[in-house]
């Protein structure tokens, strides 16, 4: 049989959309959306509300701003522009970015996002979401060797490499692990590298020709490593990475995985959802409903204090 490539894969959660990119049984690229999100490639009519040379704010029709780049010079407050969004809005400590759009001649959306293309499954292979999750919520990825520590800032989100091999092998250690992680993580916009200081002009290029391999199929720019050990990256920013979302929304991350756990457990009875009781308040009555029709089970929510936020577990129990 011939050999086939990657394959986008989906789950359509409770609360959130999920997709990973599958490489066999390897986890290469992940994606996430949350219902009602403005999401690159959309296409709209849109009111110009507010002008100022080429750039100005609109008004999407589910009555959201959206920041506009790139207007034409005709264009007048009060006229109605056809859009594309380019960035989706993103929450990050302290302030909140509207989405961002452009004029397009484009006259309907693009469906060739891993969301819309990808192929449907009800879960994904054991372990292959969790481990990215889990990853994401501790912002730290353990290599031989060492560890990556991921920290999200309003400028850039920052990648700490520490470990006790020396900075030439650690540097070099840490580059794959990198180049896996940053599209698991589904990360863009300016990202900066703090490699161990080498202090051999020689290391540095070594690094430097390992992080170019490396990276090779993954869009970017960036700066060669400076004498200090830091490299800037610079990607394509179309949302929050999982990073970001844990940064400023983990409460919310923690329910939607809490349905996750309760939709896959099996069997007759009724669900018990135990969830710190953080949680309880952000799950929805929708949700919860939902869940209940998509298991043929009622669903009781309980809470324990003692349980980490990120820790909600689901059982069947008798039915009342």
């Amino acid at each position: 049989m011939p050999e086939t490539g990657p394959e986008w894969l989906v789950e359509h959660g409770i609360g959130e959309t999920r997709a990973l990119l599958m490489d066999g049984d390897k986890p290469v690229a992940a994606k996430l959306r949350w219902p009602g999100e403005l999401v690159p490639g959309e296409v709209f009519e849109a009111k110009l509300l507010r002008k100022s040379g080429s750039r100005g704010v609109a008004l999407h029709p589910s009555g959201r701003e959206v920041l506009v780049d790139r207007l034409p010079r005709d264009a007048s407050e009060g006229s109605q522009l056809s859009l594309m969004i380019t960035r989706a809005a993103i929450t990050e400590r302290g302030r909140f970015k509207l989405a961002a759009a452009r004029p397009t001649s484009a006259t309907s959306t693009s469906t060739d996002s891993p969301i819309e293309a990808g192929k449907p499954v009800r879960s994904f292979p054991d372990g292959a979401w969790e481990d990215i999750w889990h990853a994401a919520s501790s912002g730290e990825v353990k290599f031989s060797g060492g560890s990556l520590l991921f920290a999200v800032t309003p400028a850039m989100t920052l990648i700490d490499i520490d470990g006790d091999l020396s900075p030439r092998e650690l540097a070099l250690a840490a580059v794959p692990e990198i180049a896996r992680w940053l599209p698991l993580f589904d990360l863009g916009g300016s990202i900066g590298i703090d490699f161990p200081t080498l202090e051999a002009k020689a290391d540095r290029k070594a690094v430097d020709a390992a992080l170019e391999h490396a990276l090779a199929d993954w869009p970017h720019e960036r700066t060669a490593m400076n004498g200090f050990g830091f490299v800037q990256v610079v990607a394509r920013l179309e949302g929050s990475s999982l990073l970001h979302r844990f940064a400023t929304s983990r409460i919310g991350m923690a329910a939607r995985t809490a349905l996750r756990r309760a939709e896959m457990v099996e069997g007759p009875g009724m669900t018990l959802l135990t969830v710190h009781p953080a949680l309880k308040a952000k799950l929805k009555p929708e949700w919860l409903a939902e869940l209940e029709r998509r298991t043929g089970r009622p669903t009781r929510v309980e809470t324990d204090p003692g349980l980490a936020i990120e820790a909600a577990q689901a059982q069947i129990v008798p039915h009342d």
